[in-house]
């Protein structure tokens, strides 16, 4: 147990609490331990507090208030320690606690810490004491609080009173209102009673002469359903007629192809003679060279595209070739791969090229051939054979969208024919004003030579 600065034993330290410490009186010692604490050196302190050394004060008392007190309650020397800590600082206190006769001014919390931490003669009463008056301080606390919460209590009250009365005024005044009101509603009521019988009696002779005007259209209907019927016979009828018709131009086109020549070589005469009259110089930009496309030499690996298969008529390419100013499109790798699709790409293009130069020198069109980029696996070193224009689709530009391209950027009016099994692309450039051929057909024509 403590023991007094002089060694001798304490009269108060037989003395036992017999009631857990009150909580205002344990505060007050955690903090006289926690501002003693810091005067002590590391081997002074009990070894669970040795931790907390380095603490500041209030995070000391905040974070190490258990095991400080617990080290207070268990450890005599250590408390021995902190009560020469407090008589150094607390003198005052101290020496009333001594002499037995605690200072009446003093607060009864500090002056019960004082005698837990010093354990005079009688400190559990003092302990006690305090706790005791603690609480008797926070009933009288409470108590006041209590009082000046009734009063308030009182004081909305008499004001909740004061303002039950005017609103029961003015409710009463607003139920005399709505009585009125009430009155001129239940009139008006009436009234609307009255005109709701005569809409009814309006919608009744309504509904009847809707279900006149409902009869009359059925029959309608049905009249209008039986002439569809009719019509969509003599439509049937009319397109027979106009198939018959269609065939029946078929086989005489031969014979409009000699006149629309006839008339083109009239009109050729014709722009001949204008061209000598007004000096016109000769063209040196062609429509297909405004498209941009990559040229050989100029490609990577990169520039790719995608084809596909199509057929058309062969048998009017000749004459197709024979218009002035025609210019005929070759979708490349679509012809090589259906006449030689066994031979390497390289020289698929080189046969091709070589056919297609011959044929530019036997007809004088203009001859573009388009090749798909995604075939290649390296930039081509190509020169183009004379008389052929040779173009590669960029990367993300298939040869069927530059096909359509070179179409779209020739004047309306000029013979465009564009080689490709493609019916995609037979469809989109026919709509564009050029015509489209087979492969198959191209094929045909340079195997004659």
């Amino acid at each position: 147990m403590a023991e007094t600065t002089g060694g001798e034993p304490d009269d108060g330290a037989a003395e036992v609490l017999d009631r857990p410490l009150p909580d205002g009186v344990r505060r007050r010692v955690v903090q006289i331990v926690s501002d003693g604490f810091g005067g002590l050196t590391v081997a002074e302190l009990p070894v669970q507090l040795r931790q907390y050394a380095r603490f500041a004060p209030n995070r000391r008392a905040k974070f190490a208030g258990n095991a400080m007190a617990a080290a207070l309650e268990t450890d005599p020397l250590f408390r021995q320690r902190i009560a020469e800590k407090l008589r150094e600082a607390q003198p005052e206190i101290v020496d009333a606690l001594d002499s037995g006769a605690p200072p009446p001014a003093a607060d009864p919390l500090d002056v019960a810490a004082a005698a837990y931490v010093l354990r005079p003669t009688g400190w559990v009463k003092l302990v006690t004491a305090a706790g005791e008056e603690a609480l008797r301080a926070d009933a009288e606390r409470a108590d006041e609080e209590s009082r000046a919460e009734l009063e308030r209590l009182r004081e909305e009250l008499a004001e909740a009173r004061a303002h039950t009365r005017t609103e029961t005024e003015r409710l009463r005044t607003e139920l005399e209102s709505a009585k009125k009101e009430s009155e001129s509603l239940h009139r008006k009521l009436r009234g609307a009673l009255s005109d709701v019988k005569r809409g009814e009696a309006a919608l009744r002779k309504l509904h009847a002469e809707t279900d006149t005007a409902r009869a009359e259209g059925q029959a309608q209907v049905s009249a209008a359903e039986s002439e569809s019927r009719r019509l969509k016979t003599r439509l049937s009828e009319a397109e027979a007629a106009l198939e018959a018709t269609r065939k029946a131009a078929r086989e005489g086109r031969s014979v409009e192809d000699m006149r629309v020549r006839l008339l083109l070589d009239t009109v050729l005469d014709a722009a001949q003679g204008l061209r000598r009259e007004l000096a016109l110089p000769p063209v040196s930009v062609r429509p297909a060279e405004t498209v941009d496309a990559v040229e050989p030499g100029r490609m990577t690996p990169k520039d790719i595209a995608a084809r596909a298969l199509s057929e058309n008529d062969p048998a009017i390419l000749d004459q197709l070739l024979a218009l002035p100013q025609a210019h005929l499109v070759v979708d490349g790798y679509n012809v090589t791969k259906t006449g030689y699709p066994q031979m390497p790409l390289e020289k698929q293009r080189l046969r091709l090229l070589g056919q297609l130069s011959q044929l530019a020198a036997q007809t004088g069109a203009e001859v573009t051939c388009v090749f798909d980029g995604a075939e290649l696996a390296a930039p081509v070193l190509l020169a183009p054979p004379r008389g052929v224009r040779v173009l590669f689709s960029k990367a993300g530009v298939t040869a069927d969208e530059l096909i359509r391209q070179l179409v779209r950027a020739e004047p309306p009016g000029r013979p465009v024919i564009v080689v490709s099994t493609d019916r995609e692309v037979a469809d989109g450039i026919a709509k564009a004003g050029a015509r489209p051929v087979a492969s198959v057909v191209l094929l045909k024509r340079l195997s004659r030579g």
